[in-house]
């Protein structure tokens, strides 16, 4: 059975353009109807039928290529994401270690200058005490002696520079008060004494 469409119609439904149905009716290729200065196509139902299925077809495989598009398109997104991602959390950990050791520095530098007052305030208070227990000695001034100062009187009391380097590294060792390493600055710190039990 035979149904009459338009020109533009026919066009669509045969996948061909407006003068390409044209030149089919000039041909005798395709029936056509004048009404209204417009013109008509015969076209067979089976033919529609046949070109609406084709079109489908054709419509759900470029349905078909555009979701791989996207599915591609949105597995790339997913990869950069997760680069990125990956990328921020390492900065952060990195600038997380950072902190963490300078607030480490910190509590070392904390910790060291704390125990170096603690030796001070202790050995003030043991010279407080012995020098009130002891009325006949004289009043100790509490005052740092340079180590060159050291090595000079030493000096005066017939000690090598061997035997006087000894005698500092063993009264650090032992912990005497008069003699503090800082750990920090490696310096030696000493304070002043008369020093008779190391002459």
């Amino acid at each position: 059975m035979e149904r009459l469409v338009s020109s533009s119609e026919a066009a669509q439904i045969l996948g061909l353009s407006l003068q390409g149905v044209h030149y089919r009716i000039k041909q005798g290729k395709l029936k056509s109807k004048k009404t209204d200065g417009k013109i008509f196509v015969y076209l067979d139902d089976t033919v529609i039928k046949t070109k609406q299925i084709s079109n489908n077809k054709d419509n759900l495989d470029n349905l078909l290529i555009v979701k791989d598009e996207q599915i591609l398109f949105l597995k790339k997104s997913l990869k950069w994401m997760k680069k990125q991602y990956k990328s921020e959390i390492n900065r952060l950990e990195k600038n997380q270690d950072k902190i963490v050791e300078v607030f480490q520095s910190e509590i070392n530098l904390l910790q060291s200058a704390f125990n170096e007052m603690r030796n001070i305030y202790q050995i003030s208070d043991k010279l407080n005490s012995t020098s009130s227990n002891n009325e006949k000695k004289e009043s100790f001034e509490f005052r740092m002696m340079d180590i060159k100062d050291f090595f000079i009187f030493m000096k005066q009391n017939n000690k090598s520079d061997m035997e006087i380097k000894s005698i500092i590294l063993d009264r650090i060792k032992q912990g005497d008060k008069r003699f503090i390493f800082n750990r920090q600055t490696k310096e030696v710190i000493i304070y002043k004494s008369d020093f008779i039990d190391l002459i």
